[in-house]
């Protein structure tokens, strides 16, 4: 009997042993390559992302930029082309436009984002610094949301970002028995081939955004104020870096060339002053940032790097590693900081320096961990805890309406009015598209329309995630236009009857103006946009029959 049993079973028994082998072969060779808790760290960081990507409805720059990827280029009038592709991938591969798909490609780049950024700590610091340096760039709330969540120019920025400062560590640090406190004073710097693959990947972060030409400059400046690698300046790989650089950076300017380099003029504006210098609000920008990071890691990031940066400066500096990172993280927080002086900025626009700057940060915390390691446990647990619950209480109150009174959901009754509540500028843009699906007047409407217009921009990127899958072209009929001027031709509406949708969040249209437009205007109805089973945004749709002369378009479409 046992015979019989060895020859029916033992064949399929003694296979999977080989399968079982060659599976247990295939995990060492995984954990050889990564780290088992770094594995762990950042599956469980992608899982809070796509958690977030599910629940978090569609912000109207999102919205905005899944008409970017509907409307592939060379480049576009306020970004580089990177978004368009991040932006489209999910959508491309699914055929589902939602909140969901338009940040699959975000959410995925961000771990390997991570995963370069540790890389380029173990490098330079070791894997004590490295993991707690992941941990904290894992937690920092606007790295996980603008980074890691939200489609948007930054996600390809910080990606090609990541990689370029591993290839920088490579090149610059090579691994040495050396303490760092000599500064690696025996070490004679040859520049290799990594030059080139750096000014490649500077290139692309910049073909991500505009952010990548501040990284390349950063660059610049460590190399030229670094006798020891001056080297580069003499060397072939440094042309070869130029000239690569300028070929990934080729559709910005050949888009841009072609339109009159609008692009350029418009991001090098933001630079200069509107008004006079305002201390307060630099320093008000500052302390936003600092929310902005959470408190637990953005004041401590700002003193140890400012405690950095005052050593580095009065030459009592630790030694070059400390100084790279300086270099590519300081001019550019700084730099924002003191632009928030004379000018209102976005909290994300200074984030890629904090990035680089949680290194040193990490560095620091990883030599106090080995003195207290239950104070440094204690932060990093307390600290993701509060954020995890913050985060959950956002997304619950954006989603139902928690604090907002007359939410069915609302805890005590709500404590804000949805007029004067922010998070009411996102909403869910599916209930658009099932009402012009399943109202027959709103139905029979776009069904005879030949376009849709708005007057704000924002507003058009919205509508256009919403109905452009139905079939109808979306326009904007604004003098901020941004990208709609180049996805239409003034010329081709002329004739043509349009549905015009406004947003209450905006001022009142102007009828009698676009009256100068059309044969006539008339108000079909208005669109409720709810909550928690409360109005809290209203859409007012009107029909604009026959176009009777050409809209001035400011810019692209009537060049």
């Amino acid at each position: 009997m046992a015979i019989v049993f060895y020859n029916c079973f033992g064949y399929y028994f003694r296979h999977m042993q080989i399968f079982a082998d060659f599976r247990q072969h295939l995990t060492q060779k995984f954990y050889t390559l990564i780290d088992r808790d770094i594995f762990w760290i950042l599956l469980l960081g992608l899982g809070v992302r796509l958690g977030i990507a599910v629940y978090l409805t569609p912000g109207f720059d999102e919205a905005y930029y899944t008409a970017y990827a509907r409307h592939l280029d060379w480049s576009y009038f306020d970004h580089p082309p990177l978004v368009a592709f991040t932006t489209g991938i999910g959508i491309w591969l699914t055929g589902i436009t939602n909140q969901f798909t338009m940040r699959l490609g975000t959410v995925g780049l961000y771990t390997l984002t991570l995963y370069f950024f540790y890389r380029t700590g173990e490098h330079l610091f070791g894997k004590t610094t490295a993991k707690l340096g992941l941990i904290i760039a894992s937690s920092i709330p606007i790295f996980t949301i603008a980074f890691g969540v939200l489609t948007s120019p930054d996600s390809p920025l910080m990606f090609f970002w990541s990689i370029t400062l591993w290839l920088c560590a490579q090149e610059f640090f090579p691994k040495l028995s050396t303490n760092l406190d000599n500064h690696e004073s025996a070490y004679i710097y040859q520049p290799t081939m990594r030059i080139v693959l750096i000014g490649l990947t500077t290139g692309l972060a910049t073909l991500g955004k505009y952010h990548g030409f501040l990284l390349g400059a950063c660059l610049v400046g460590f190399v030229l104020f670094t006798p020891r690698y001056w080297r580069i300046w003499r060397s072939s790989y440094l042309l070869g870096a130029c000239v690569v650089f300028v070929f990934a950076i080729a559709p910005i300017i050949i888009w841009n060339h072609q339109q009159d380099w609008v692009s350029i003029r418009f991001q090098a504006t933001r630079a200069i002053p509107d008004g006079g210098i305002r201390i307060l609000d630099m320093l008000l920008v500052a302390l936003v940032g600092c929310l902005y990071l959470f408190p637990s890691f953005g004041f401590p990031l700002w003193w140890i790097n400012i405690k950095a940066l005052v050593r580095e400066i009065r030459g009592k500096h630790w030694h070059d590693r400390y100084k790279f990172i300086l270099w590519i993280s300081a001019p550019i927080y700084l730099g924002f900081t003191l632009m928030g002086a004379y000018r209102q900025i976005l909290p994300a626009w200074a984030m890629p320096g904090f990035f680089g700057a949680v290194l040193i940060m990490a560095n620091q915390m990883a030599i106090f961990q080995s003195q207290r390691p239950k104070f440094v446990r204690n932060w990093l647990t307390i600290s993701n805890l509060i954020i995890l619950i913050l985060v959950i209480v956002a997304l619950l109150h954006i989603n139902l309406g928690i604090f907002q009174t007359g939410s069915k959901y609302a805890i005590l009754g709500g404590f804000i009015d949805p007029k004067d509540d922010a998070s009411t500028q996102i909403y869910d843009l599916q209930q658009i598209t099932k009402a012009f699906t399943n109202d027959p007047q709103l139905a029979t409407a776009l069904q005879q329309a030949d376009f849709v217009f708005t007057n704000k921009m924002f507003t058009g990127g919205q509508i256009a995630m919403a109905i452009e899958p139905l079939g109808k072209p979306v326009a904007c009929l604004d003098r901020d236009m941004r990208g709609f001027a180049y996805w239409a031709h003034p010329e081709q509406f002329l004739g043509q009857t349009a549905l015009f949708i406004h947003d209450d969040l905006t001022a009142p249209p102007s009828l009698d103006y676009y009256r100068n437009y059309f044969r006539a205007i008339e108000k079909l109805t208005d669109l409720d946009i709810d909550r928690g089973g409360q109005t809290i945004r209203r859409l007012t749709i009107y029909r604009a029959v026959s176009m009777t002369q050409v809209y001035p378009f400011p810019y692209g479409g009537s060049n």
